[in-house]
């Protein structure tokens, strides 16, 4: 059982070695990371540079649960857009607080524009 839903920004920390990534590290294996989450992590990882087999072999390392982005969390992810915009997130930031919101656990994220949000989702700033 999970406690906690990752935002990309969360896993990169903990693989960039960044600020906040010393408070995910050790919560990983109880956390859920949207399919469209991961695709952001894979995506930004190929864009600074790492090899494609680096990074399949960094995400490997890491032991949360993937969840796919079903016709459900789609469907929650565009209701959000409403009450996000005024923030500016992105399709894969509201696919993550659709998770959050579905499974009801909070959410691990660096990104400081969630803590002005209210959608019911508990949003844990990891730096």
């Amino acid at each position: 059982m999970a406690d906690w839903v990752l935002d990309a920004s969360a896993v990169l920390a903990v693989v960039l070695t960044e600020p906040g990534g010393d408070r995910v590290r050790p919560l990983i294996a109880d956390s859920l990371l949207s399919a469209v989450n991961l695709a952001e992590v894979a995506t930004r990882l190929l864009d600074l540079g790492f090899a494609a087999a680096e990074v399949d072999r960094l995400l490997e390392r890491l032991r949360f649960s993937v969840v796919p982005f079903d016709a459900g969390l789609a469907v929650s992810a565009g209701r959000l857009r409403t009450q996000t915009r005024h923030l500016g997130l992105s399709l894969g930031d509201r696919a993550c607080l659709a998770l959050a919101q579905r499974e009801q656990l909070p959410v691990l994220t660096a990104d400081r524009a969630w803590a002005r949000l209210d959608v019911g989702v508990e949003v844990v700033l990891i730096r």
